[in-house]
C-alpha cells in the first residue's frame, strides 16, 4: 500500500496480541447505621425512592432507547456479526547464532543447531456469502499454515483458503456452514467525501471493535513493498493492527470497502479497498480459483521533459508508450511507440508505475479511453483488453522475471533458460535450478507458476527462492516489464 510522498510508509495489520480481559469492578463502600431500626429504615426509605423512580422515568427511558438507536448503531446491528477473526499459525525455524554455529563446529564437531517456532497472527475478515465464504487481505493469511475463523457469537471454525490475489491483497477463505451472517456489498462508486462511515475488526485483538469517521479522500494511490495500490478509500475512522480484512460500511450497513492499510507517520490516516473491487476478486476466486486478468499490449515508461521536448507533447505529465505487442489490443486499437497519454478514462496519468497498475486491474472485455498527444496533436483512442493467456504470461515471465520454466519429473518446477543481462542472471542464476517460490507462494506446477505471475505488476518486488542441489538461495527481483 502506498502513502503520499516518502515519510512513514502505510503499514498493512497483522498483530499478534491476545484479547485483553477487563479489570475488574471495584466493590461498592457499605453504609454503617445506628441500629438495626435504622438500617430497616434505611433501606425501606431507599426501596420506595427506587418504585417511584422506576414508574415515573420507565416511558422517558423507553423513548431515549428509539431515539439513541442512530443509523450507526443499527448498520452495527445489522451487518456487525458478519465481521469475523482471523487467526493463523506458521512454523519458522529459527538459526542459531553463528559464534554459537561455529563453537558446535570446533568443539563437537556438531551441525549448527536450529529450532521450529510457531507465530500467531490475529486479522479480520468479512463473510460475503451465507454458505461460509470469508474476504480478508492477503497479508493476513499469508504463509499460514492453520488458519481460523470465530464468529461474533464465539464459533469456531478450521478455514482453507478458496484463493488469493496478491496485486490487490485480497484473499477468500471457506469454513463450513450454512445460514451464515452475511454482509451486503455496497456500490463503492458512489461513496461520497465526507459521509459517515463505520469500521469493524480486531484491533489489537480487541473483537467487533467499533469505530466511526468520515470519508476522507477516495482513488488515494499507496506505493508500498515495491508495489502500487490504486483507488483507496482514505477514512478517518480509526484503523489499527488486527483491523486488516475488517468491513468499512456506509451508515445503511452495506460493505463500501475492506480495511487494510494505516499510515505509520500519522494519525487517523487509514485505506480500504474499495468494495466494487473486491467483490469482482471475491467473485472471481470462488467462480475460478484465481482472478481473471485483461491484457492491454503494451508497456509504458515515465514521461520527462526531454522526451516531451522530442515528442512535441506539451504535457508536463503522462506516460509515453515504449513498446507494443504485434497484433495485441494496443495495436489494433491504434497506438504507436511514442504516444503520449495522458489520462485514463478522464483521469490523468501522473507516472508509469500509476498507469501499469491500472493496468493490473483489467478483466478481459475492459474497455479503456485514453487521451492520447501524437506529434502534438491530441486525439482519443478506445482500447480492448483480451484475456491474459498461458503464452503472454510466459512472455511476461521472460521480460520481467528473465527465466522460463518446464515441469520436472517427479514435481517442482526447472529454470531451463536465463535471459543474459537481465537480474537473475547477473544474480548466477542458471539452467537446471529449481524454482522453489515466487512472493512467499510455492510452487510445484506450471499452473502455480503462471497464477503467481499472473498476480505480479510491474514495479512490484519479487521474492524468488532458488534450490541448487541441497540449497536455497533467496533473491529480490523488481518485476520490470
Amino acid at each position: 500500500m502506498r502513502a503520499p510522498r516518502s515519510a512513514p510508509r502505510p503499514v498493512p495489520c497483522a498483530p499478534r496480541t491476545a484479547e485483553p480481559v477487563p479489570p475488574h469492578a471495584a466493590p461498592l463502600a457499605s453504609h454503617r447505621l445506628a441500629g438495626p431500626l435504622a438500617r430497616v429504615g434505611f433501606f425501606a426509605v431507599r426501596a420506595g425512592l427506587a418504585l417511584v423512580a422506576v414508574a415515573t422515568l420507565a416511558a422517558p427511558a423507553a423513548a431515549d432507547l428509539a431515539e439513541r438507536r442512530t443509523p450507526v448503531v443499527r448498520a452495527v446491528e445489522r451487518t456487525g456479526p458478519a465481521v469475523v477473526n482471523v487467526s493463523t499459525e506458521h512454523v519458522v525455524e529459527l538459526r542459531s547464532d553463528p559464534f554459537f554455529d561455529q563453537f558446535y563446529r570446533d568443539f563437537f564437531d556438531a551441525r549448527p543447531r536450529s529450532r521450529r517456532v510457531t507465530q500467531t497472527s490475529l486479522g479480520s475478515g468479512v463473510m460475503v456469502r451465507p454458505d461460509g465464504y470469508v474476504v480478508t487481505n492477503a497479508h493476513v493469511v499469508a504463509r499460514g499454515s492453520k488458519i481460523r475463523v470465530t464468529l461474533a457469537d464465539e464459533r469456531e471454525f478450521d478455514a482453507k483458503v478458496v484463493g488469493t490475489d496478491s496485486s490487490a491483497d485480497l484473499a477468500v477463505l471457506k469454513i463450513d456452514g450454512a445460514g451464515l451472517p452475511a454482509v451486503e456489498f455496497g456500490d463503492s462508486s458512489d461513496v461520497m467525501i465526507g459521509e459517515t462511515v463505520i469500521a469493524i475488526g480486531n484491533p489489537f485483538g480487541f473483537t467487533h471493535s467499533v469505530t466511526t469517521g468520515v470519508v476522507s479522500a477516495v482513488g488515494r494511490s499507496l506505493r508500498t513493498e515495491g508495489q502500487t495500490f490504486l483507488d483507496f478509500i482514505q477514512t478517518d475512522a480509526s484503523i489499527n493492527p488486527g483491523n486488516s480484512g475488517g468491513a468499512l460500511l456506509n451508515v445503511d450497513g452495506a460493505l463500501v470497502g475492506i480495511n487494510t492499510a494505516i499510515y505509520g507517520g500519522g494519525q487517523n490516516i487509514g485505506f480500504a479497498i474499495p468494495s466494487n473491487r473486491a467483490r469482482r476478486v471475491v467473485d472471481d476466486l470462488i467462480r475460478y480459483g484465481s482472478v481473471r486478468r485483461g491484457d492491454a499490449g503494451l508497456r509504458v515508461q515515465d514521461l520527462t521533459p526531454e522526451l516531451a521536448a522530442a515528442l512535441g507533447s506539451t504535457q508536463a505529465k503522462g506516460v509515453v508508450v515504449r513498446e507494443i505487442d504485434p497484433g495485441g489490443p494496443a495495436e489494433q486499437a491504434g497506438l504507436h511507440r511514442g504516444d503520449v497519454i495522458a489520462s485514463v478514462d478522464g483521469r490523468d496519468v501522473r507516472d508509469a508505475a500509476e498507469f501499469e497498475g491500472r493496468l493490473r486491474n483489467l478483466v478481459p472485455e475492459d474497455v479503456l479511453r485514453l487521451e492520447v498527444q501524437r506529434d502534438g496533436a491530441p486525439r482519443e483512442i478506445v482500447l480492448r483488453a483480451r484475456p491474459l493467456t498461458e503464452g503472454t504470461i510466459e512472455d511476461r515471465a521472460w521480460r520481467a522475471l528473465g527465466i522460463r520454466v518446464r515441469a520436472r519429473r517427479g514435481g517442482g518446477l526447472e529454470i531451463v533458460e536465463v535471459r543474459p543481462g537481465s537480474r537473475v542472471a547477473r544474480s548466477g542464476v542458471r539452467p537446471g535450478d529449481a524454482l522453489v517460490a515466487l512472493s512467499g507462494r510455492g510452487i510445484e506446477s506450471l499452473a502455480e507458476f503462471q497464477e503467481a505471475v499472473r498476480g505480479l505488476g510491474p514495479g512490484q518486488a519479487v521474492d524468488v527462492v532458488i534450490q541448487r542441489g541441497p540449497r536455497q538461495y533467496g533473491l529480490a527481483i523488481p518485476f520490470e516489464e
